[in-house]
């Protein structure tokens, strides 16, 4: 009977936080448009799940958060994404989807291995949940280098940003939105997930 009762709790907080990614993504608060690019506060629930409740929660959230991003770029609601779409549609849905599964799995795994250091979990907590903006940027810009970088839209963008090199286009195109997610999202998701914790083990 425990079993069935924590399993229904873990869904529970599960959907709570699917719930809370599309409130977010629906009324402005998880993104907001920076240039070509949004700045995206998504990473903050995937991070919660991924930590308070394992991989697999980072998974299912990362997933929520890609496909909502695929839905953008099919229906017009991200610039760059829907130019990319018009490239490959296939490159598209592994750049928006596929991305940020591999982002909310990796960030459950480093908060296992962080942990096995940090008994006290004092600091594991932040230091995960700041892994989650910062891989959702190098898995997304990655994924458009390595797919998308010598189609015309990112050329475009390359010569509009003057970048030498793939490496400093994405630095150019980032910029200042990549710290504000990496602090905003990071710190606020450990916080959080810390939080979270704390109350799930009294």
């Amino acid at each position: 009977m425990k079993s069935k009762t924590t399993n229904l709790q873990a869904l529970t907080r599960l959907a709570l936080l699917v719930a809370i990614e599309l409130v977010m993504k629906f009324i402005g608060l998880g993104s907001v448009p920076v240039g070509p690019l949004y700045m995206s506060f998504l990473t903050l629930p995937i991070a919660v799940g991924a930590i308070t409740m394992g991989p697999l929660a980072g998974l299912i959230l990362g997933a929520v958060f890609g496909a909502v991003s695929f839905y953008d770029a099919i229906t017009g609601g991200s610039a760059m994404t829907s130019a990319l779409f018009q490239v490959s549609p296939f490159n598209t849905f592994v750049l928006c989807v596929g991305m940020r599964l591999l982002m909310g799995l990796c960030v459950g795994l480093i908060y296992e291995g962080l942990r096995r250091l940090d008994k006290k979990g004092n600091w594991s907590c932040i230091a995960s949940a700041m892994c989650a903006p910062l891989l959702n940027t190098v898995f997304f810009m990655g994924y458009i280098v390595l797919a998308f970088y010598n189609c015309d839209y990112v050329q475009g963008l390359v010569a509009k940003n003057g970048a030498s090199n793939p490496l400093i286009f994405v630095v150019l195109l980032v910029g200042v939105q990549g710290v504000a997610e990496f602090l905003v999202s990071g710190l606020l998701g450990g916080l959080v997930s810390r939080a979270v914790q704390r109350y799930l083990t009294r």
